[in-house]
């Protein structure tokens, strides 16, 4: 704060010397009718870059020099009429100079006061963001964590089986959470996920025997919409080993994501087993993963489909403007 109020007056002391040498330098040049020329660009700069106070000063001091060496009567200050004018003239342009660049600086400085305001809002926002999201996935983790515990205390393979169905989707949704943890990035990209997501799965599921082909174009999907086609793809995915290539049947497993020419995102899971049984309807199917599939896809307003062609093929499609 010192060296800064040094600086200040330093800069109004050099203003008024400069404009002053410059006036009386160029004494018999003017006409007798200017002795304020050089003083308002110095009382202006002043202002605008040292502050109130040491403008106010400035503007005093080239008053008072403008009054005793460029005023008639020279070298004097008596107050006559023209002198009168002059100086009313004078005290009138600097005061409004004063006033309007005082207000620009305490404009800027309130708006500096907001901008710092809103940065650390926004600070805390994130913050209290990403501590949401790591304690939703930390539940979540927890969540999945006990349900995988007690299928090992059931008896039935029926029950346990559908345990450790729910402990893996809970974890699912627990991943999904930690990949948008930044607020700033509210958006997943599928492309990247679906390539890690098989081979989890069929690490998971034990099935080594099976190859992963992954044809994705890069498509952003909003944070509201991840967490649905994730479990969509985990439960087709999961679908196309467990049927597609049971008795440790090897084969290939293709998902594609691409956008057609409708704008629509069309990801298909593809397998080369014996596909679909005959007469096979989605909507009545008992199975727990198929309704969930058929229950998202209405939640994301698109369509799913499901045929055979050298395999089993499940294909959804949607759209981002109608989903988000």
């Amino acid at each position: 704060m010192r060296r800064r109020r040094v600086w200040q007056w330093s800069v109004a002391l050099a203003a008024f010397a400069v404009a002053f040498a410059l006036r009386y330098g160029l004494v018999n040049v003017l006409p007798v009718g200017f002795p304020f020329v050089t003083f308002f660009p110095a009382v202006i700069l002043t202002t605008f870059v040292a502050g109130l106070y040491p403008g106010i000063a400035v503007a005093v001091a080239c008053g008072l020099a403008s009054w005793y060496f460029f005023i008639p009567p020279f070298h004097s200050l008596t107050l006559t009429a023209g002198a009168a004018l002059a100086l009313v003239f004078y005290v009138a342009i600097v005061a409004v100079d004063i006033f309007l660049l005082h207000w620009m600086h305490l404009s800027v400085d309130r708006l500096n006061r907001e901008r710092e305001k809103a940065e650390e809002y926004a600070r805390q926002r994130d913050l209290l963001f990403q501590e949401l999201q790591h304690r939703v996935s930390n539940n979540l983790a927890v969540v999945s964590a006990m349900l995988s515990a007690q299928s090992r205390a059931l008896e039935g393979e029926a029950g346990q089986a559908a345990l450790v169905q729910a402990s893996a989707r809970i974890g699912l949704i627990a991943k999904i959470q930690r990949q948008l943890h930044d607020p700033s990035r509210q958006s997943l990209d599928l492309a990247p996920y679906l390539e890690r997501l098989g081979p989890d799965l069929i690490e998971a599921s034990g099935a080594g025997h099976v190859s992963y082909v992954v044809d994705a174009e890069p498509v952003e999907v909003p944070a509201a919409m991840a967490v649905p086609l994730g479990l969509i793809a985990t439960e087709l995915i999961s679908n196309a080993i467990e049927h597609g290539f049971a008795d440790a049947r090897a084969g290939v497993l293709a998902v594609s994501l691409h956008r057609n020419r409708d704008d629509e995102i069309v990801m298909t899971v593809a397998d080369d087993g014996p596909g679909w049984p005959d007469g096979y309807e989605a909507g009545r199917s008992r199975n727990l993963g198929m309704r969930i599939v058929l229950s998202l896809t209405q939640q994301l307003g698109g369509s799913f489909a499901f045929r055979n062609d050298g395999g089993a093929i499940s294909e959804l499609r949607f759209r981002l403007s109608e989903s988000a």
